[in-house]
């Protein structure tokens, strides 16, 4: 009898010193702190005081594009779209006779909207700056865009100059810069470097201005495409640069330097 109580006691006691069971701890993850997005890039006419070179440049564009019934381009990759269709270059005489005044600022008298298979892309950057008040010292008028392009690459070197031309892959485009597409297999597109104003001589070439950019889509106005004054809509890269594409093949950016 005395050896099983001396048993039994030795087993409480035990029971007694063993740990008792726990819950096993819940670790809490540490809270995360989300940084907010920075805000994307978004510049347009109204970035620009009123009274500034840029603002006349954008509010002229804009009006034209207004009274040509605001045609709408979308470009993706090689994918092209005309959602909103506006009033072509020979739809009717107001706006056939607007393009001879384009005409006119280049130097061509004989021309007007009728004369279809004569590209006037060129005329129409002219009178947009001629309205704007830019003399031709700063940016020559002419029908083809090789010409006033050929002055800005000879005068690239000078400290002074207001239109510059940069690299595409230099380069992110804003509001009041021209952006050039070659139409002309002799011009090496080539988005790291800029060509040679030789080059460029009597090339097929197009330019727009930039009126906005939204975040990664860019929007510019020019003439003379597809048979009208029209806005066109496209993707820049993640880091905002021109892409060239088939369809596009933007070889050059003019910085616009002026207020």
């Amino acid at each position: 009898m005395h050896l099983k109580l001396t048993f039994i006691t030795a087993c409480l006691l035990l029971s007694a010193c063993a740990p008792a069971h726990r819950k096993p701890s819940v670790v809490q993850p540490a809270a995360v702190t989300v940084q907010p997005k920075p805000p994307e890039r978004e510049l347009s006419i109204r970035d620009f005081p009123v009274t500034s070179t840029k603002y006349r440049i954008l509010s002229i564009l804009l009006e034209e594009w207004n009274y040509f019934g605001e045609q709408e381009i979308i470009i993706k990759s090689d994918m092209e779209s005309i959602p909103r269709v506006g009033v072509w270059e020979d739809d009717d005489a107001s706006h056939s006779d607007r393009i001879r005044n384009y005409w006119r600022t280049a130097g061509k008298y004989g021309l007007s909207g009728y004369d279809c298979q004569q590209p006037w892309s060129a005329a129409f950057i002219s009178w947009v700056m001629s309205v704007a008040g830019i003399g031709e010292d700063e940016f020559p008028y002419a029908s083809a865009h090789w010409v006033y392009l050929a002055r800005f690459l000879d005068n690239a070197g000078s400290q002074t100059a207001n239109f510059v031309p940069r690299s595409v892959a230099d380069y992110p485009p804003k509001p009041g810069d021209l952006i050039c597409a070659s139409r002309d297999v002799r011009v090496d597109v080539n988005p790291n470097f800029l060509p040679a104003s030789s080059q460029i001589e009597n090339a097929k070439l197009h330019c727009d201005i930039v009126t906005a950019v939204k975040g990664k889509t860019l929007e510019a106005i020019g003439g003379n495409v597809r048979n009208s004054v029209s806005k066109s809509v496209l993707q820049l890269s993640p880091q905002g640069y021109l892409q060239p594409t088939a369809r596009r093949s933007w070889f050059m950016v003019v910085e616009n330097r002026m207020d």
